[in-house]
């Protein structure tokens, strides 16, 4: 038996609005902040949420980094990787990795620097 569930992944960021907003236009959903925009909420069209809250000192993780640590990354999963990647691009993503385009995925960061994965369903 399961001692909890999953409720939300938060990613900390220097700009929480900002950062919400691009999640938006990649996966859906409405943002919303109470506030002083310390905390900010995406609830996605499936009910699920994804938060961001500030972090004055936010430091990226790098991606890949031998002697650091991507600390977590999201897997985003697409129909199209090429339409896909075009669109992350155009929002303010960044390609972490673009040595093999023939397999299923790809590696990119958002505006903050997190990593994540656009991956062909």
């Amino acid at each position: 038996m399961a001692v909890a569930e999953l409720g939300t992944v938060v990613l900390d960021c220097p700009d929480p609005r900002a950062l919400a907003s691009f999640y938006a236009e990649v996966l859906g959903g409405t943002v919303e902040t109470e506030g002083e925009a310390e905390w900010v909420d995406l609830r996605l069209p499936d009910g699920r949420a994804l938060a961001f809250q500030a972090a004055p000192g936010h430091v990226p993780p790098k991606w890949p980094a031998p002697d650091g640590s991507q600390q977590f990354h999201l897997d985003l999963t697409v129909e199209d990787l090429d339409a896909a990647e075009k669109e992350v691009l155009a929002l303010g993503a960044t390609v972490l990795e673009a040595a093999d385009r023939g397999r299923g995925w790809r590696v990119y960061a958002d505006p903050a620097g997190h990593p994540f994965c656009l991956c062909a369903c």
